[in-house]
This record gives C-alpha cells, structure tokens and sequence, in this order.
C-alpha cells in the first residue's frame, strides 16, 4: 500500500495564505474584525515568538560556523565585500525604478492629493551614522542577545568566529561546541519552520479582516504603485542575477524562494523569517556557509524593499506638498535612501526613520508621514518580501563568485 504523499512546506504555505485571505474577506464582510485580532491573530504572534526566539542563536552559530567552515578570514572578508556592494547596488537601483514609477503615476495624474490639515508624525531620533556605528560594538555582550540587535549579535560572532580560526588548535573544543549547538539549532529551527502555516493563516485573516477597507480607499493607486516596483525589481534584478550568476530559471528560483518570501509577506519581519530564508537558500545550491553569513547580514541592512517604498512615498508627499521635484532632489533621493540603508540598520522603526531623513533632505515637512502611516504596514507587507527575496538572491550569487574564484585560483 503506498504512502500518501504529504503536501510539500511552499505548497501547505500558499495554501494557509489563500485560506487566510478568504477568512480575512469573510471577517472583513461581516465586521469581525475584533474576531480576528482576538482569537487568530494571537496564534500568529506565539508563532512570531518561537521565531524570534530562535533568530538569536540560529544567527550566532550559522554565522560563526559558516567563519569557521570557510577555514579563512580572507575568504570571510571577501564574501562579505562582495555581499554589502551587492546590496548596495541594487539598492540604488531599487530607488531609480520607485522614482521612475512613481513619476509616472504622478504624471498621470495618479496620485490623490489629500487634506493634509491633519497630517502629524513626529520622526524617532536619529543620531547620524557615526552615532550607529558606535551603536553597532557591543559593550555588553548578554544585552545584545536579550534585545536582539542584530547588528550586534553579528559583530559578535564574527569576533568570536575571528578568535576561534586564530587560536587554531587549542580552540578545538569551541569549534566542536558550535557544531553541536548549531545542530541542535538546526533541529529547532525544522520543528518551527513546520508551524508556518499556521503563522501564515492567522496573520493573513488578521490583515484582511482588519485593512480591508484602506486596500480600497484613497492610497490604493499609492500601494499599487509601490508594489508595481517591488514585483519589476524582484523579476528584473533578483531572478535576473540569480539566473546570471546562480544558473537558477526565475521559475524555478521564485518557486524555491516561495515559502520566505510568503512567510515574510505576513509577519513583515525579515529577522523572523530568517530560518525559512535559509531552508529556501539551501534549496537553490548556496553554499551552506556563505548562505549563513550573507542572510542574517542581509535581514540586517539590505532594504532594497523599503527603498521603492521611500521613493514612491516622497514623490507622493511632493504632490501633496504641491511640489514638483528636479532632478537634482531625484539624485539627492537615490543617495540619500542608499546610504540610509545602511546607516538606520538595526534601528527601530528603521523604514518611517529613512523616510523622515530623506523628506529631510529635499525639504518635504516631516509631519506629512502621517498621511501614509495609518496605511504602513500594508507597504510593509511587500517590502519586507522584497527585501527577503534579495537577501535569498544574493546569497546565490556569491556562492557562484566565490566558486569562480576558487576555479580560478586552483588553475594557477
């Protein structure tokens, strides 16, 4: 008698959200919204929890395992070079495609121009970038992993993974503790990466039930802009350079990517998703090792996702504002939201921070945020898929340069 075959992890997810979104229209329809909030949304979070739970320590011990796997502080320096330029660059080209979009939008007379009588936000502080890179080295090492600042945690264990390849021999039973610890992490991780779809149907009714009614009011033409550019940047540069570098079909790399970037899509944390990420990576034939140093890096400061969204939310602002924006203001936009990927990392709030620091630059009122807050998390939703799919992508094409380099390297 044959086994019946259990429905694959991608296929149980897409079906939680189809579900999800059906429950979520249901809800939305009869006014059970408090339903939802109440009695399924709280399932989601325990599951949000359980991930954030283990996020600490699958990115300690994947990254200082991944260092110590790579026997090699060049080849660690190298990977991660080629890493924060990938990043980079596609950031900045995630920019010009929101700018591009959402001039022709506006051009077109697109964009509602809202009251902004009552538009009030007050941007959280932030410091500067030298202020974050202080912020980044630790001074109590227990403190990072209780707050979970990523940034920190990944300063540390590439310290720690720097410290064990140094002490070479006599650092043998700490390599052998990480490797124990990082299996056990690895079994963890399987039991709740099983436990996605339930993660997946509570938030999506959550969403739906909930946001229903701001999917059809004033700021659709606002979402559907944005999320225009988020569909033609994963295709044209993600799926692009993973079939570049990484030989991946974008069929065949966008259906391996499926479970994270659904995943992320509902519970907007790129963080939380981060062992589902790594499941897909390995998926696609990413080096085991690179794989863990590229995507906790990559959950960290790559926001190609929030940097569609900024574009699209200043040139919007601007026709609020009843400004039109020059090319000068355009460049300063691309500069200002590339750099400020990096320089809000790890930051709370880090994409309404960006947002506030580049209508900062071209001299767009803060407080006109508050137009587009209530609808944020809807923006968020698209971006932090974004910005998951990327971190996957990259992850690909290194492992590709890396090999290459060693190709070539074996030949001399």
């Amino acid at each position: 008698m044959e086994k019946k075959k259990k429905l694959s992890l991608p296929m149980q997810i897409l079906i939680a959200l189809v579900a999800g979104i059906v429950v979520g229209l249901v809800c939305y329809f009869a006014n059970w919204g408090d339903f939802t909030a109440n009695y399924l949304k709280p399932f989601g979070d325990i599951f949000v929890n359980l991930l954030k739970f283990i996020v600490v320590p699958v990115v300690l011990f994947s990254m200082i395992d991944g260092i110590l796997s790579m026997d090699d502080m060049k080849k660690v320096g190298s990977v991660g070079i080629k890493t924060v330029l990938y990043f980079l660059i596609t950031t900045a080209i995630a920019c010009v495609i929101g700018l591009v979009l959402a001039n022709i939008f506006n051009a077109a007379g697109l964009f509602p121009v809202l009251d902004t009588s009552d538009a009030s936000y007050e941007a959280s502080a932030f410091g500067g970038f030298m202020s974050t890179l202080v912020s980044i080295f630790p001074s109590n090492m227990w403190q990072a992993f209780s707050t979970a600042n990523m940034l920190q945690v990944i300063v540390i264990a590439l310290f720690f993974g720097g410290a064990i390849l140094a002490a070479g021999k006599k650092a043998q039973l700490c390599r052998d503790i990480v490797s124990s610890f990082y299996s056990v992490i690895e079994r963890l991780m399987m039991f709740v990466i099983s436990l996605a779809p339930i993660g997946v149907f509570t938030y999506m009714s959550w969403v739906v039930a909930t946001q229903g009614a701001q999917i059809l009011g004033s700021l659709a033409l606002v979402l559907l802009c944005a999320y225009i550019g988020y569909i033609l940047h994963a295709v044209l540069v993600y799926s692009f350079s993973a079939k570049a570098f990484g030989k991946l079909s974008p069929i065949k790399f966008f259906k391996l990517a499926s479970p994270a970037m659904i995943f992320a899509f509902t519970s907007t944390s790129s963080a939380a998703t981060l062992p589902v990420s790594k499941e897909c990576a390995d998926e696609m034939g990413a080096d085991k090792d690179i794989a863990s140093f590229v995507l906790p890096l990559g959950s960290t400061i790559n926001m190609d996702g929030t940097a569609i969204y900024q574009c699209v939310a200043t040139v919007f602002l601007a026709t609020c504002a009843g400004m039109t924006l020059t090319v000068p203001q355009m460049i300063m936009v691309i500069v200002t939201a590339t750099l400020a990927s990096i320089g809000t990392a790890g930051v709370s709030g880090a994409g309404m921070i960006m947002l506030a620091m580049v209508l900062e630059a071209i001299n767009i009122p803060v407080a006109y945020i508050g137009l587009i807050v209530a609808v944020d998390r809807l923006f968020d939703m698209g971006r932090t898929c974004l910005n998951v799919t990327g971190d996957i992508a990259c992850s690909v094409c290194v492992t590709h340069w890396e090999a290459k380099k060693k190709a070539k390297t074996a030949k001399k």
